[in-house]
């Protein structure tokens, strides 16, 4: 399968290129704006004069410290080239790829100004680009963005994906626990307002478990019609000693352990599939609410999240009177690329609304958030599945396409512009549904914030201006943020703009694993090969294992062999690999009894030698050691010899499986190559 010719016209002007063909015009764009910024400095009080005299330029000490400063960067451009070279198609490994040249030169340029995107005081522009970048994303997702929509969505820049994730449980906590702490501040100070809330009766009524189970949107709801019964009924000084009661009692003021303790409230629990990223054990950690309350759900043979195990993990929190803060879907795992049924998720999570049992929807998109773009028209609309279907031949699946549409219905969404939007790092984002979740964890001391606002009820886009109130980093760079705006603004986050793009590398994926069975042809009677499960993207896993091999650890061992050939090595000039790669592991406690059959059956590896075996100190028994390429690179299919580098690829990958079974190593003894 190669890439059609007028796609491959798309994307050549987009990136510096495999061989840094696109040089010349990245050369001329940065000098164009590096000669702009210092005119710019130069016209600023011109009045002023120079500081930095010509004459000065000529002083030996000057001219002593130049060379100093040009002798370090020769060094670090030296060393640097042993760098990872994530631009080109023989790199195949970990999710970054080449940059696109309209964020790059954002990046580069906007540095030289370095506004700090904490307030609009030190990043007048680059702040409101960030605020943009946030409603592209939301749009991207088909959220309701308008300043007259309600719920109207936000979002924002992060370092990555694992803050936008410790973000997205910090504003589900926030909302959780607010209806007991507006409760028992109305008891602490003698109020009781009412009627209020969705069931429309006296804030005293509620008992404490449909305070846990309202919706996010019912809670703002709530401490709307709380803010209005008391301006109405109380005066300004009666409102404030309410508001400061209120404070007292939320969780951020008495901590985790002293919130649960005194109102005799179960930590609440944390559902994520047994294939999720682990920045969720750490944001556990991290918020206070541990990890004994991460409960992982099964997979099914797609390495997507089971519904079925979800329900009766739901149930079982449900029947013990647990809440549960979140359930999280991930579209595209970080491992194996796979999509959770979001669709199914968001139905299960109305079904158990609509009886009281809410929880928090959160959408972990770091890796595949930015392929919606495929799927969206560039009015907004999405497409329909015989539509996004045209031009591929498996993507996407009816549960694919589902999930992708479902999205809208989630709280909250984390996506990484810097894995396929190609900006420099850093630049992950968080995109929340409803912006009024941010006057939960503001950090301004004013009590309006904890009460709402007659002026505010729903807050004004100016008002996160002040970014730093709402987020969970302080100062934060505005060039990431430059970066993705100009980059959403020049390549658009739909199916003409972006989506072209990245539709070339999920057919990069399906020629690859059309190829495995050809491949496998080549090498009968010498290694078996497995794709364990069909990628749901643009990230495909393969199990190699010797012919005659049943041992599942001497299977590993042979893999880690292979892969060492493919491994970067920091010691040794990087360009001696052929190609660069990456791997995971299928882990025998979390997969299921028949996805487990099913793939050691294709492998013919004996069932008994994959176990936990406390004893074997390399581990090398509990888990098959797989190779993971990432292909993000739009190059794939417009290789070298007129042939795709997944062509080229197989043809290396056939010769390093032939040394390593020379070697002979992995079958065991001292002779194992050491695991990486």
């Amino acid at each position: 399968m190669s890439a059609p010719e007028s796609e491959l016209d798309f994307v050549q002007p987009w990136f510096l290129g495999p061989a840094a063909e696109n040089d010349r015009m990245l050369e001329e764009l940065v000098v164009e704006f590096l000669r702009d910024h210092a005119y710019w400095r130069r016209n600023f009080h011109p009045e002023d004069g120079l500081r930095i005299s010509v004459g000065a330029r000529h002083a030996q000490g000057f001219l002593d410290t130049q060379a100093r400063m040009r002798q370090e960067l020769y060094r670090m451009s030296a060393a640097l080239k042993r760098a990872v070279p994530f631009f080109h198609p023989r790199y195949v490994g970990h999710m970054t790829g080449d940059l696109l040249i309209p964020g790059l030169v954002a990046k580069l340029i906007t540095t030289l100004y370095n506004p700090n995107n904490v307030s609009e005081e030190a990043a007048p522009v680059t702040l409101e680009w960030e605020l943009q970048v946030g409603e592209q994303l939301a749009r991207m997702f088909g959220y309701a963005v308008d300043d007259d929509a309600e719920p109207c969505a936000w979002g924002h820049l992060t370092s990555g994906g694992t803050v936008a994730n410790y973000e997205a449980l910090w504003n589900l906590r926030s909302v959780k626990f607010y209806g007991i702490a507006l409760q028992s501040g109305a008891a602490r100070v003698g109020i009781d307002p009412g009627p209020v809330g969705p069931a429309a009766k006296p804030l005293s009524a509620y008992t404490p478990w449909e305070l846990l189970n309202l919706s996010v949107d019912d809670t703002i709801a709530l401490r709307r019609d709380v803010a209005r019964a008391l301006r109405a009924d109380h005066p300004p000084e009666r409102f404030a000693e309410f508001a400061g009661a209120v404070r007292a009692e939320r969780i951020e003021s008495l901590g985790t352990a002293g919130f649960f303790m005194k109102h005799g409230v179960e930590p609440p629990r944390v559902l994520v599939s047994t294939s999720a990223h682990y920045s969720w054990a750490k944001g556990m950690k991290v918020l206070g609410l541990g990890t004994a309350n991460l409960v992982h759900v099964a997979v099914d043979d797609r390495m997507r999240m089971a519904v079925p195990h979800l329900r009766e993990e739901l149930d079982r929190a449900e029947d013990e009177g647990v809440s549960v803060l979140a359930v999280v879907g991930m579209l595209g795992t970080t491992e194996f690329g796979t999509v959770d049924p979001i669709h199914e998720i968001a139905d299960e999570r109305d079904a158990r609304r609509a009886r009281g049992f809410d929880f928090g929807l959160h959408v972990d998109a770091a890796w595949g958030g930015y392929l919606t773009s495929v799927f969206r028209r560039p009015d907004g609309s999405f497409r329909e599945r015989d539509e996004v279907a045209e031009g591929f031949r498996y993507f996407p699946s009816d549960t694919v396409h589902r999930a992708f549409e479902a999205v809208s219905r989630a709280d909250s969404i984390t996506v990484d512009p810097h894995k396929m939007g190609y900006v420099p790092y850093p630049a992950g984002a968080f995109v929340a549904r409803n912006r009024e979740v941010v006057d939960f964890i503001t950090q301004e001391a004013a009590y309006v914030f904890d009460l709402g606002d007659e002026e505010q009820e729903r807050p004004r886009r100016e008002k996160l201006h002040n970014l730093g109130q709402y987020i969970l980093e302080g100062s934060k760079p505005g060039a990431s943020a430059a970066a993705v705006y100009v980059t959403h603004r020049v390549l658009p986050l739909d199916s003409d703009g972006l989506g072209r793009l990245l539709g070339l590398t999920v057919r990069a994926c399906e020629a690859f694993y059309d190829s495995v069975e050809a491949a496998q042809e080549r090498l009968e009677g010498r290694v078996r090969l497995c794709v364990p499960f069909q990628p749901d993207s643009n990230l495909l896993c393969l199990a190699l294992n010797p012919w005659n091999n049943t041992s599942a650890a001497a299977m590993n061992r042979f893999s880690r062999a292979v892969f060492a050939r493919m491994r970067v090595d920091g010691e040794r000039p990087v360009q001696i690999k052929t190609f660069i790669g990456s791997y995971t592991s299928l882990l025998k406690k979390t997969l299921p009894g028949d996805q487990t059959h099913r793939i050691l059956t294709g492998l013919r590896l004996d069932p008994d030698t994959l176990r936990l075996l406390p004893a074997d100190p390399g581990r090398e028994a509990d888990h098959l050691f797989i190779l993971r390429h990432t292909l993000m690179n739009p190059w794939l299919l417009a290789g070298p010899d007129d042939r795709s580098y997944i062509d080229h690829y197989w043809d290396w990958l056939v010769e390093v499986i032939d040394e390593v079974l020379a070697e002979g190593g992995w079958r065991g003894g001292t002779g194992a190559p050491a695991a990486p």
